[in-house]
C-alpha cells in the first residue's frame, strides 16, 4: 500500500463516515437545544457544514473519476468539468433567482429610482447568463476548431 493510496483511504473515510455522522450529532444536539427553550443554533450550523464537507470530497471525486488514475490530465479534465457545470448550471439558476428577487423588489416598492436594489438584481441575472453564454459560446469554438489555427 502506498502513501498517497492511504491518503485516499483516509479522505474517503472522513468524507463519506465521519463528517455525515459527525453532521447528526450536530442536529440532535440543536434539536435538544430547541426543545429546551434555547436560542443558540450553532450546531445546527455545523451539521450542515459537516454535510457541505462529505458533499464536496464527493463531488471532488466525481469529477476525478473521469479519466484513468494515470492519466496526466485528471486534474485539467476535472478542473473543465467543474466550470462547465458551474456554467451551465448554477449561473443560469441563479440569473432565475436574481430575476424573481429583481420582480418581487420592484412589486413591493412601485417606485422607479436609479439607487432601486430591482436594478441590481436584474443587471446581475443579465450578467450571469451573459457569462454563461460566453463560456459556452468559447466551449463550441474550442470543439469545432479541433484541427488547428487556419
Amino acid at each position: 500500500m502506498s502513501f498517497s493510496n492511504g491518503i485516499l483511504n483516509l479522505t474517503n473515510w472522513a468524507g463519506n463516515v465521519i463528517l455525515p455522522t459527525l453532521a447528526g450529532m450536530f442536529f440532535v444536539i440543536a434539536v435538544l437545544r430547541f426543545s429546551r427553550g434555547l436560542t443558540h443554533y450553532s450546531s445546527m450550523y455545523g451539521g450542515f457544514l459537516c454535510l457541505m464537507g462529505s458533499g464536496l470530497v464527493r463531488m471532488l471525486e466525481t469529477f476525478t473519476r473521469q479519466r484513468g488514475w494515470n492519466d496526466p490530465d485528471v486534474y485539467w479534465a476535472s478542473l473543465v468539468t467543474l466550470v462547465n457545470w458551474v456554467a451551465n448550471v448554477i449561473m443560469p439558476l441563479f440569473a432565475a433567482l436574481e430575476v424573481a428577487a429583481g420582480g418581487l423588489s420592484l412589486a413591493s416598492n412601485m417606485r422607479v429610482h436609479h439607487t432601486s436594489s430591482w436594478q441590481r438584481h436584474f443587471l446581475s441575472a443579465g450578467l450571469c447568463l451573459l457569462i454563461s453564454g460566453l463560456l459556452r459560446l468559447a466551449e463550441f469554438f474550442v470543439t469545432q476548431g479541433t484541427g488547428g489555427v487556419r
